[in-house]
Protein backbone atom coordinates (compact mmCIF):
# COMPACT_ATOMS: atom_id res chain seq x y z
CA UNK A 1 0.00 0.00 0.00
CA UNK A 2 1.09 3.58 -0.65
CA UNK A 3 2.12 5.57 2.43
CA UNK A 4 -0.13 8.11 4.15
CA UNK A 5 0.48 11.80 3.65
CA UNK A 6 -0.82 14.93 5.34
CA UNK A 7 -0.34 18.48 4.09
CA UNK A 8 -1.37 21.70 5.78
CA UNK A 9 -1.59 24.84 3.67
CA UNK A 10 -4.80 26.54 4.77
CA UNK A 11 -5.03 30.32 4.19
CA UNK A 12 -6.62 30.74 7.62
CA UNK A 13 -4.56 31.16 10.79
CA UNK A 14 -4.51 28.06 13.02
CA UNK A 15 -5.97 29.99 15.99
CA UNK A 16 -8.97 31.02 13.88
CA UNK A 17 -9.45 27.55 12.40
CA UNK A 18 -9.65 25.97 15.84
CA UNK A 19 -13.04 27.59 16.51
CA UNK A 20 -14.64 27.01 13.09
CA UNK A 21 -17.09 24.20 12.33
CA UNK A 22 -15.25 21.40 10.57
CA UNK A 23 -16.09 19.91 7.18
CA UNK A 24 -14.29 16.78 5.95
CA UNK A 25 -14.69 15.59 2.37
CA UNK A 26 -13.70 12.06 1.33
CA UNK A 27 -13.04 11.69 -2.39
CA UNK A 28 -11.05 9.37 -4.63
CA UNK A 29 -8.03 11.12 -6.18
CA UNK A 30 -6.36 14.53 -6.48
CA UNK A 31 -8.01 15.34 -9.80
CA UNK A 32 -6.89 18.63 -11.42
CA UNK A 33 -10.45 19.93 -11.72
CA UNK A 34 -11.14 19.43 -8.00
CA UNK A 35 -8.23 21.55 -6.76
CA UNK A 36 -9.75 24.98 -7.71
CA UNK A 37 -13.08 24.22 -6.00
CA UNK A 38 -11.44 22.87 -2.85
CA UNK A 39 -9.13 25.90 -2.77
CA UNK A 40 -12.12 28.24 -2.97
CA UNK A 41 -13.89 26.36 -0.17
CA UNK A 42 -10.75 26.48 2.00
CA UNK A 43 -10.66 30.28 1.70
CA UNK A 44 -14.06 30.64 3.35
CA UNK A 45 -13.93 32.12 6.83
CA UNK A 46 -16.96 30.26 8.20
CA UNK A 47 -15.71 26.66 8.05
CA UNK A 48 -12.56 24.56 8.34
CA UNK A 49 -12.07 22.24 5.35
CA UNK A 50 -10.07 19.02 5.29
CA UNK A 51 -10.04 16.65 2.32
CA UNK A 52 -9.22 12.94 2.54
CA UNK A 53 -8.10 11.42 -0.76
CA UNK A 54 -8.32 7.65 -1.11
CA UNK A 55 -5.38 7.72 -3.54
CA UNK A 56 -3.11 10.32 -5.07
CA UNK A 57 -3.99 9.33 -8.63
CA UNK A 58 -5.21 6.38 -10.71
CA UNK A 59 -2.55 5.43 -13.28
CA UNK A 60 -4.77 2.68 -14.70
CA UNK A 61 -7.47 5.17 -15.72
CA UNK A 62 -6.04 8.58 -16.73
CA UNK A 63 -2.63 10.21 -17.04
CA UNK A 64 -3.53 13.32 -15.05
CA UNK A 65 -0.72 15.25 -13.44
CA UNK A 66 -0.98 15.88 -9.71
CA UNK A 67 -0.72 19.64 -9.22
CA UNK A 68 0.31 19.59 -5.56
CA UNK A 69 1.91 23.02 -5.84
CA UNK A 70 -1.56 24.52 -6.42
CA UNK A 71 -3.18 23.00 -3.32
CA UNK A 72 -4.26 25.52 -0.67
CA UNK A 73 -6.29 23.25 1.60
CA UNK A 74 -5.54 20.65 4.27
CA UNK A 75 -5.55 17.10 2.98
CA UNK A 76 -4.58 13.50 3.63
CA UNK A 77 -3.78 10.79 1.10
CA UNK A 78 -4.58 7.42 2.64
CA UNK A 79 -2.49 4.30 2.06
CA UNK A 80 -4.25 2.38 -0.71
CA UNK A 81 -4.34 -0.82 -2.73
CA UNK A 82 -5.98 -0.73 -6.16
CA UNK A 83 -6.93 -3.36 -8.71
CA UNK A 84 -9.14 -3.43 -11.80
CA UNK A 85 -10.67 -6.85 -12.36
CA UNK A 86 -12.69 -6.97 -15.57
CA UNK A 87 -15.14 -4.10 -15.38
CA UNK A 88 -14.88 -3.82 -11.60
CA UNK A 89 -12.74 -1.37 -9.70
CA UNK A 90 -11.36 -2.27 -6.27
CA UNK A 91 -9.79 0.36 -4.01
CA UNK A 92 -8.95 -0.59 -0.43
CA UNK A 93 -7.56 1.85 2.15
CA UNK A 94 -6.25 1.80 5.68
CA UNK A 95 -5.99 4.60 8.21
CA UNK A 96 -9.39 6.19 7.58
CA UNK A 97 -10.66 5.68 11.12
CA UNK A 98 -7.53 7.20 12.64
CA UNK A 99 -7.77 10.19 10.30
CA UNK A 100 -11.41 10.81 11.24
CA UNK A 101 -10.63 10.40 14.95
CA UNK A 102 -7.98 13.09 14.56
CA UNK A 103 -10.11 15.47 12.51
CA UNK A 104 -13.43 15.08 14.37
CA UNK A 105 -15.54 16.76 11.64
CA UNK A 106 -18.89 18.38 12.34
CA UNK A 107 -20.13 17.14 8.95
CA UNK A 108 -18.66 14.38 6.79
CA UNK A 109 -19.09 14.36 3.01
CA UNK A 110 -18.61 11.11 1.08
CA UNK A 111 -17.86 11.51 -2.62
CA UNK A 112 -19.68 8.35 -3.68
CA UNK A 113 -20.93 5.12 -2.15
CA UNK A 114 -19.01 2.56 -4.22
CA UNK A 115 -15.83 2.39 -2.15
CA UNK A 116 -15.25 0.38 1.01
CA UNK A 117 -13.93 3.60 2.59
CA UNK A 118 -17.32 5.26 2.07
CA UNK A 119 -19.00 2.56 4.15
CA UNK A 120 -16.27 2.76 6.78
CA UNK A 121 -16.80 6.51 6.96
CA UNK A 122 -20.56 6.07 7.23
CA UNK A 123 -20.15 3.63 10.14
CA UNK A 124 -17.70 5.97 11.87
CA UNK A 125 -20.09 8.91 11.46
CA UNK A 126 -23.12 7.06 12.78
CA UNK A 127 -21.16 5.77 15.80
CA UNK A 128 -19.95 9.31 16.60
CA UNK A 129 -23.31 10.93 15.72
CA UNK A 130 -21.79 13.03 12.94
CA UNK A 131 -24.11 13.97 10.04
CA UNK A 132 -23.19 12.54 6.64
CA UNK A 133 -23.76 14.07 3.22
CA UNK A 134 -23.42 12.13 -0.02
CA UNK A 135 -21.78 14.04 -2.89
CA UNK A 136 -23.06 12.21 -5.94
CA UNK A 137 -23.19 12.80 -9.69
CA UNK A 138 -25.29 9.75 -10.60
CA UNK A 139 -28.25 10.25 -12.94
CA UNK A 140 -31.08 8.06 -14.18
CA UNK A 141 -29.31 7.93 -17.58
CA UNK A 142 -26.20 6.32 -16.07
CA UNK A 143 -25.72 3.05 -17.97
CA UNK A 144 -23.38 1.36 -15.53
CA UNK A 145 -24.51 -2.11 -14.52
CA UNK A 146 -27.18 -1.98 -11.84
CA UNK A 147 -27.15 -5.40 -10.25
CA UNK A 148 -29.79 -6.05 -7.62
CA UNK A 149 -27.20 -6.38 -4.83
CA UNK A 150 -25.53 -3.09 -5.80
CA UNK A 151 -28.88 -1.30 -5.99
CA UNK A 152 -29.78 -2.67 -2.54
CA UNK A 153 -26.51 -1.43 -1.03
CA UNK A 154 -26.86 1.94 -2.73
CA UNK A 155 -30.35 2.45 -1.35
CA UNK A 156 -29.18 1.42 2.12
CA UNK A 157 -26.38 4.00 1.93
CA UNK A 158 -28.79 6.72 0.83
CA UNK A 159 -31.13 6.01 3.74
CA UNK A 160 -28.32 6.66 6.23
CA UNK A 161 -27.36 10.02 4.71
CA UNK A 162 -28.55 13.29 6.22
CA UNK A 163 -28.05 15.43 3.11
CA UNK A 164 -27.03 15.25 -0.53
CA UNK A 165 -24.90 17.43 -2.78
CA UNK A 166 -25.36 17.15 -6.55
CA UNK A 167 -23.78 18.95 -9.53
CA UNK A 168 -26.99 19.79 -11.35
CA UNK A 169 -30.55 19.13 -12.46
CA UNK A 170 -30.20 15.54 -13.68
CA UNK A 171 -28.60 14.28 -10.45
CA UNK A 172 -31.17 16.09 -8.31
CA UNK A 173 -34.03 14.53 -10.27
CA UNK A 174 -32.48 11.06 -9.88
CA UNK A 175 -32.37 11.43 -6.10
CA UNK A 176 -35.99 12.55 -6.08
CA UNK A 177 -36.87 9.44 -8.10
CA UNK A 178 -35.17 7.39 -5.37
CA UNK A 179 -37.41 8.98 -2.75
CA UNK A 180 -35.08 11.66 -1.36
CA UNK A 181 -36.94 14.78 -0.20
CA UNK A 182 -36.19 18.08 -1.96
CA UNK A 183 -35.19 19.74 1.31
CA UNK A 184 -32.23 17.38 1.70
CA UNK A 185 -30.82 17.95 -1.80
CA UNK A 186 -28.39 20.81 -2.46
CA UNK A 187 -26.81 21.84 -5.75
CA UNK A 188 -23.12 22.68 -5.99
CA UNK A 189 -22.63 22.97 -9.74
CA UNK A 190 -19.61 21.18 -11.17
CA UNK A 191 -17.01 23.81 -11.94
CA UNK A 192 -13.58 24.32 -13.44
CA UNK A 193 -11.19 27.27 -13.33
CA UNK A 194 -13.02 29.31 -15.96
CA UNK A 195 -10.56 32.19 -15.83
CA UNK A 196 -7.59 29.88 -16.44
CA UNK A 197 -9.11 28.16 -19.49
CA UNK A 198 -10.39 31.41 -20.97
CA UNK A 199 -7.04 33.17 -20.50
CA UNK A 200 -4.98 30.31 -21.93
CA UNK A 201 -7.29 30.04 -24.94
CA UNK A 202 -6.88 33.76 -25.65
CA UNK A 203 -3.10 33.43 -25.33
CA UNK A 204 -3.15 30.49 -27.75
CA UNK A 205 -5.07 32.51 -30.33
CA UNK A 206 -2.43 35.23 -30.11
CA UNK A 207 0.25 32.61 -30.79
CA UNK A 208 -1.68 30.66 -33.40
CA UNK A 209 1.24 29.53 -35.58
CA UNK A 210 3.26 28.09 -32.69
CA UNK A 211 0.28 26.46 -30.97
CA UNK A 212 -1.06 24.82 -34.12
CA UNK A 213 2.34 23.54 -35.22
CA UNK A 214 3.09 21.15 -32.34
CA UNK A 215 0.12 18.77 -32.74
CA UNK A 216 -0.22 19.55 -36.49
CA UNK A 217 -3.79 20.76 -36.16
CA UNK A 218 -6.01 21.08 -39.25
CA UNK A 219 -6.96 24.62 -40.27
CA UNK A 220 -10.51 23.85 -39.05
CA UNK A 221 -11.75 20.94 -36.95
CA UNK A 222 -14.32 19.50 -34.60
CA UNK A 223 -12.85 18.48 -31.24
CA UNK A 224 -13.44 15.52 -28.96
CA UNK A 225 -11.70 15.33 -25.57
CA UNK A 226 -11.96 12.21 -23.44
CA UNK A 227 -11.28 8.50 -23.27
CA UNK A 228 -11.21 6.62 -26.55
CA UNK A 229 -13.68 3.91 -25.61
CA UNK A 230 -16.94 2.83 -27.21
CA UNK A 231 -19.18 4.05 -24.37
CA UNK A 232 -18.02 7.61 -24.98
CA UNK A 233 -19.61 7.51 -28.44
CA UNK A 234 -16.35 7.95 -30.36
CA UNK A 235 -17.32 5.42 -33.03
CA UNK A 236 -20.61 7.28 -33.50
CA UNK A 237 -18.54 10.45 -33.92
CA UNK A 238 -16.39 8.90 -36.63
CA UNK A 239 -19.48 7.69 -38.50
CA UNK A 240 -21.09 11.12 -38.15
CA UNK A 241 -17.99 12.83 -39.52
CA UNK A 242 -17.88 10.40 -42.45
CA UNK A 243 -21.53 11.26 -43.28
CA UNK A 244 -20.85 14.99 -43.66
CA UNK A 245 -20.92 16.22 -47.27
CA UNK A 246 -17.50 15.39 -48.82
CA UNK A 247 -16.86 18.99 -49.90
CA UNK A 248 -17.46 20.28 -46.38
CA UNK A 249 -15.53 17.38 -44.87
CA UNK A 250 -12.50 18.28 -46.97
CA UNK A 251 -12.49 21.70 -45.28
CA UNK A 252 -13.15 20.63 -41.67
CA UNK A 253 -11.19 17.94 -39.84
CA UNK A 254 -11.78 15.98 -36.65
CA UNK A 255 -9.35 16.00 -33.71
CA UNK A 256 -9.55 13.43 -30.92
CA UNK A 257 -7.61 14.13 -27.72
CA UNK A 258 -7.22 11.25 -25.30
CA UNK A 259 -6.34 7.61 -25.21
CA UNK A 260 -8.13 4.36 -24.46
CA UNK A 261 -8.61 0.72 -25.27
CA UNK A 262 -10.40 1.38 -28.57
CA UNK A 263 -7.81 3.75 -30.02
CA UNK A 264 -6.28 1.27 -32.48
CA UNK A 265 -9.66 0.30 -33.96
CA UNK A 266 -10.66 3.96 -34.19
CA UNK A 267 -7.48 4.77 -36.08
CA UNK A 268 -8.16 1.92 -38.52
CA UNK A 269 -11.68 3.17 -39.21
CA UNK A 270 -10.52 6.78 -39.47
CA UNK A 271 -7.96 5.86 -42.14
CA UNK A 272 -10.83 4.83 -44.44
CA UNK A 273 -12.49 8.27 -44.37
CA UNK A 274 -11.72 10.15 -47.57
CA UNK A 275 -11.86 13.05 -48.07
CA UNK A 276 -11.33 14.31 -44.54
CA UNK A 277 -8.68 14.67 -41.86
CA UNK A 278 -8.76 12.83 -38.54
CA UNK A 279 -6.01 13.58 -36.02
CA UNK A 280 -5.29 11.58 -32.86
CA UNK A 281 -3.21 13.83 -30.59
CA UNK A 282 -3.04 11.54 -27.55
CA UNK A 283 -3.58 12.47 -23.93
CA UNK A 284 -3.40 16.24 -23.38
CA UNK A 285 -2.72 17.78 -19.97
CA UNK A 286 -4.84 20.57 -18.52
CA UNK A 287 -2.59 23.51 -19.42
CA UNK A 288 -2.34 22.34 -23.05
CA UNK A 289 -6.06 21.75 -23.61
CA UNK A 290 -7.00 25.42 -24.18
CA UNK A 291 -4.69 25.38 -27.21
CA UNK A 292 -6.96 22.73 -28.74
CA UNK A 293 -10.20 24.43 -27.72
CA UNK A 294 -9.00 27.80 -29.05
CA UNK A 295 -9.18 26.86 -32.74
CA UNK A 296 -11.98 24.28 -32.83
CA UNK A 297 -15.25 24.90 -34.65
CA UNK A 298 -17.06 23.12 -31.82
CA UNK A 299 -16.61 20.60 -29.02
CA UNK A 300 -18.45 17.31 -29.47
CA UNK A 301 -19.33 14.97 -26.58
CA UNK A 302 -21.25 12.02 -28.12
CA UNK A 303 -21.24 9.97 -24.90
CA UNK A 304 -23.59 7.06 -24.26
CA UNK A 305 -23.45 7.70 -20.50
CA UNK A 306 -21.71 10.42 -18.50
CA UNK A 307 -22.55 11.64 -15.01
CA UNK A 308 -21.53 15.18 -16.02
CA UNK A 309 -18.88 15.89 -18.69
CA UNK A 310 -16.48 18.58 -17.46
CA UNK A 311 -14.95 18.92 -20.92
CA UNK A 312 -18.14 20.79 -21.80
CA UNK A 313 -17.37 23.32 -19.05
CA UNK A 314 -13.86 23.63 -20.49
CA UNK A 315 -14.97 24.11 -24.08
CA UNK A 316 -17.59 26.68 -23.12
CA UNK A 317 -15.02 28.57 -21.03
CA UNK A 318 -12.98 28.86 -24.22
CA UNK A 319 -15.99 30.21 -26.14
CA UNK A 320 -16.98 27.11 -28.12
CA UNK A 321 -20.35 25.89 -29.35
CA UNK A 322 -20.98 22.38 -28.03
CA UNK A 323 -22.74 19.32 -29.38
CA UNK A 324 -23.65 16.86 -26.63
CA UNK A 325 -25.93 13.89 -26.19
CA UNK A 326 -29.04 14.21 -24.04
CA UNK A 327 -27.78 11.58 -21.57
CA UNK A 328 -24.78 13.60 -20.33
CA UNK A 329 -25.38 14.94 -16.83
CA UNK A 330 -24.36 18.48 -17.80
CA UNK A 331 -26.74 18.81 -20.75
CA UNK A 332 -29.84 20.11 -18.95
CA UNK A 333 -27.86 22.80 -17.17
CA UNK A 334 -25.30 23.91 -19.77
CA UNK A 335 -26.57 23.27 -23.30
CA UNK A 336 -29.63 24.89 -24.82
CA UNK A 337 -30.44 23.18 -28.09
CA UNK A 338 -30.12 25.63 -30.97
CA UNK A 339 -28.81 28.39 -28.68
CA UNK A 340 -25.23 27.60 -27.68
CA UNK A 341 -25.01 24.23 -29.44
CA UNK A 342 -27.06 21.15 -30.19
CA UNK A 343 -28.43 18.30 -28.11
CA UNK A 344 -28.60 14.95 -29.91
CA UNK A 345 -29.67 11.41 -28.95
CA UNK A 346 -26.87 8.94 -28.16
CA UNK A 347 -25.93 6.30 -30.76
CA UNK A 348 -27.49 8.39 -33.54
CA UNK A 349 -24.73 9.24 -36.00
CA UNK A 350 -27.15 10.69 -38.57
CA UNK A 351 -28.54 13.24 -36.11
CA UNK A 352 -25.04 14.03 -34.88
CA UNK A 353 -23.79 14.47 -38.44
CA UNK A 354 -26.54 16.97 -39.27
CA UNK A 355 -25.69 19.03 -36.19
CA UNK A 356 -21.98 19.03 -37.09
CA UNK A 357 -22.71 20.00 -40.70
CA UNK A 358 -24.99 22.84 -39.59
CA UNK A 359 -22.23 24.34 -37.47
CA UNK A 360 -19.45 23.69 -39.95
CA UNK A 361 -21.33 25.51 -42.70
CA UNK A 362 -22.19 28.69 -40.81
CA UNK A 363 -19.38 30.79 -39.31
CA UNK A 364 -21.75 33.42 -37.88
CA UNK A 365 -23.79 30.73 -36.12
CA UNK A 366 -20.58 29.35 -34.58
CA UNK A 367 -19.55 32.81 -33.41
CA UNK A 368 -22.92 33.57 -31.80
CA UNK A 369 -23.17 30.16 -30.15
CA UNK A 370 -19.62 30.49 -28.82
CA UNK A 371 -20.45 33.83 -27.20
CA UNK A 372 -23.57 32.33 -25.62
CA UNK A 373 -21.58 29.36 -24.31
CA UNK A 374 -19.14 31.69 -22.62
CA UNK A 375 -22.02 33.64 -21.05
CA UNK A 376 -23.83 30.52 -19.82
CA UNK A 377 -20.73 29.02 -18.17
CA UNK A 378 -19.83 32.09 -16.08
CA UNK A 379 -21.98 31.15 -13.04
CA UNK A 380 -20.40 27.66 -12.98
CA UNK A 381 -17.33 28.86 -11.13
CA UNK A 382 -15.39 27.50 -8.13
CA UNK A 383 -16.88 30.34 -6.06
CA UNK A 384 -20.41 29.26 -6.98
CA UNK A 385 -19.61 25.61 -6.18
CA UNK A 386 -18.31 26.76 -2.82
CA UNK A 387 -21.56 28.58 -2.04
CA UNK A 388 -23.56 25.45 -2.80
CA UNK A 389 -21.35 23.19 -0.70
CA UNK A 390 -21.28 25.67 2.21
CA UNK A 391 -25.07 25.97 2.12
CA UNK A 392 -25.41 22.18 2.23
CA UNK A 393 -22.88 21.97 5.08
CA UNK A 394 -24.61 24.59 7.23
CA UNK A 395 -28.12 23.30 6.60
CA UNK A 396 -27.18 19.69 7.37
CA UNK A 397 -25.18 20.65 10.47
CA UNK A 398 -28.00 22.72 11.93
CA UNK A 399 -30.75 20.24 11.01
CA UNK A 400 -29.04 17.42 12.87
CA UNK A 401 -27.70 19.47 15.77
Amino acid sequence: MASAQTTFSSPLHADVRHFLPKLTIITEIIAPYRIPVFNALAHREDLDLHVIFLAETDPTWRQWRVYKEEIEFHYDVLPSWRRRIGGYHMLVNRGLGKALDRLRPDVLVCGGYNYLASWQALCWAKFHQVPVMLWTESTSEDRRDRHAAIEFLKNRFLRFCDGFVVPGTASAQYLRELGIANGRIFEAHNAIDIELFSRLAQESRRQEVQVRFKPSLPSRYFLYVGRLVKEKGVFDLLRAYAQIDPHLRSEVGLVLAGNGTDQFELMKQASRINPGTVRFVGFVHREELPGLYAFADALVLPTHSDTWGLVVNEGMSCGLPVIVTNVAGCTRDLVKDGWNGYVVPPVDSAHLSRAMARLAGDSELRRQMGIRSWEIIQPYSPAAWTEGMAMAFNATRHRTA
